[in-house]
């Protein structure tokens, strides 16, 4: 039975994105063989990719196009192939599906359609991004543990990764690793 991973990057002051919803921050990081590594490691599973309709979006615009191929050419042939699922109410199969290869739209009920995926055979999954995502499967337990980069900057106000979550949320910390570029991360687990 697949595991569902969410794996985010966080400012040390505790945002997920910018208050105008920017991520540029997350992606200037000084140049780091480890970091880089570690990134390339963590695109090279198998299992499903789940995303909300901002970072679906945000994601296919650039991982599908020649710059991405040109840039990254192990990662974007890595990500382009994976099957990737998106939750999204206003989205068109039609566009989804032409946007960016393996590609599913899901409208239904998001824990219910989660619970379905962790059924059935096949590899871990992961949430890339997707806040409001990570906050409503969080709530409902379906995220078995949380990968979270802790990025030296400070934004000064913006959204935090938990965003709307009514409930609190016990976790476990199960593995930390400090990078030379100074970001850290921290692997939690529900502990209940």
């Amino acid at each position: 039975m697949p595991r569902l991973v969410a794996f985010n990057q966080v400012t040390l002051d505790g945002y997920f994105c910018g208050a105008d919803g920017d991520i540029g921050w997350a992606h200037k990081s000084p140049q780091d063989a480890q970091w880089n590594a570690f990134v390339a490691e963590n695109a090279a599973g198998r299992g499903r990719l789940v995303f909300g309709r901002v970072t679906y979006e945000l994601m296919a615009s650039f991982w599908p196009t020649p710059a991405a191929t040109a840039s990254l050419p192990l990662l974007a042939r890595q990500m382009n192939e994976r099957p990737k699922v998106v939750f999204s109410r206003s989205l068109d199969k039609a566009s989804v599906e032409a946007s960016w290869n393996n590609t599913r739209l899901v409208r239904a009920d998001l824990a219910a359609e989660v619970r379905k995926m962790k059924n059935e055979p096949g590899e871990d999954m992961a949430i890339l991004g997707s806040g409001s995502i990570v906050a409503q499967l969080a709530g409902q337990g379906l995220i078995d543990e949380f990968q979270i980069v802790v990025n030296p900057i400070v934004l000064g106000r913006g959204r935090t990764l938990f965003d709307g979550s009514a409930q609190k949320l016990s976790l476990r910390l199960i593995k930390t690793r400090v990078f030379d570029n100074g970001n850290v991360l921290l692997c939690y687990e529900p502990t209940a």
